[in-house]
């Protein structure tokens, strides 16, 4: 019996082998950043622990506060930075990927309405809301699945990512559904260790200047990490604001720049809820956990509460949807199943299958053009 030869491999100089150490050397490249950053946290450590609250400070009562506050916002600033880093970015469920005859259909279908017709087949079930800017079912042709509402096509990661936020290099890693918490805690606690060392480095800073400080080495770390800190709590204030800003719309980084695009209608403000509910959406319903970096988030990731799944109240009470307008109609859309976990938020609100049964009960022979319309696609 013959026995099959094994696959040589690459040569040295083929094209795969030298695609292979390129894609090598990025990943290493994306670590520079992150190492930079490391670096100049250990600097800050021992400039700090060492060169100012050692050698330099006098007073033992100031020593030992300042050197207790300062493990406890370093040791938050670590977790959370450490967190953000290494939590992998949740990818779709296996239920938004193709299965293998859908496949089939879309590569034999020409392009246009024939493979919208695939698609729209096989996100029947699904709970999306959101289309493409030509109203078509979004669709990623890489990962060879059907886009859940917020999810987007990482160009760096080469993989769809869920609920995506950005791309971060300084932590070498996607900010999405899974670590987008871990990331505002770790921009708010190295907000804090920034001010911290800027608010205690002060007065020896100003000493530095009047030649208050003793001719050592010390005096030019403390100089230079009064600086950075200032100069970080500048950058990181504006930052944090500005997702602050994004928790309190429920908005993405990306949603900013492109308002998502929901079946009849752009709609910039269609996933948010209300402040409060907005907040439990990415920190969760227990308070306990709010300021630590432990995952908290409410849902899968995959599906989202919004507020145009809800009828219109004045269209509820026009029997049979006969005088609705074309602002209510916007506010149609499918019975699409959410979460467990997501739907408790809507929880306020009467649910648009709620809605939709009550109207339903006040037809007079008539059907609403607008639900069958949406049934039907």
């Amino acid at each position: 019996m013959r026995c099959g030869k094994m696959a040589a491999p690459p040569a040295a100089g083929a094209p795969g082998a030298w695609g292979g150490v390129r894609r090598r050397c990025q990943r290493l490249l994306y670590w520079v950043p992150v190492l930079f950053i490391s670096s100049i946290l250990c600097w800050s450590y021992y400039a700090y622990v060492t060169q100012l609250c050692l050698l330099t400070m006098t007073n033992i009562g100031e020593k030992v506060v300042c050197l207790v506050a300062y493990h406890i916002f370093f040791m938050l600033f670590v977790w959370s930075y450490w967190k953000t880093i290494f939590t992998l970015p949740m990818n779709p469920s296996k239920e938004f990927h193709l299965s293998y005859s859908d496949k089939e259909s879309l590569e034999r279908e020409p392009r246009g309405e024939s493979q919208q017709e695939v698609l729209r087949r096989a996100a029947k079930d699904l709970p999306i809301y959101t289309r493409t800017m030509s109203g078509a079912i979004r669709y990623c042709d890489r990962c060879h699945l059907v886009k859940p509402d917020r999810c987007h096509h990482c160009s760096v990661c080469d993989k769809c990512i869920l609920k995506m936020d950005h791309h971060c290099p300084w932590v070498n890693n996607c900010v999405g559904f899974s670590n987008y918490k871990f990331f505002l805690l770790f921009l708010a606690y190295s907000l804090l260790y920034c001010l911290f060392i800027a608010a205690t480095d002060l007065q020896y800073f100003i000493k530095f200047w009047t030649n208050g400080l003793p001719d050592t080495q010390a005096k030019f770390h403390i100089m230079f990490l009064f600086f950075a800190a200032a100069m970080f709590s500048v950058s990181l204030s504006s930052l944090f604001g500005y997702h602050c800003w994004l928790v309190s719309k429920n908005k993405s980084t990306l949603e900013v720049f492109r308002a998502p695009i929901f079946r009849h209608r752009t709609d910039k403000n269609g996933f948010s809820l209300g402040f409060s509910k907005n907040l439990r959406q990415v920190f969760g319903d227990e308070k306990k956990y709010w300021l630590l970096p432990v995952f908290s988030s409410l849902g899968d990731g995959c599906s989202f509460p919004t507020c145009l799944v809800n009828q219109d109240p004045e269209q509820a009470s026009t029997p049979g949807g006969l005088n609705s307008t074309s602002k209510n109609e916007n506010h149609l859309f499918p019975a699409k199943p959410l979460r467990d976990s997501q739907s408790h938020l809507l929880t306020d609100t009467p649910s648009w299958s709620e809605t939709a049964a009550k109207a339903e009960k006040g037809k007079v022979g008539m059907s609403n053009p607008a639900l069958t319309m949406e049934n039907e696609t």
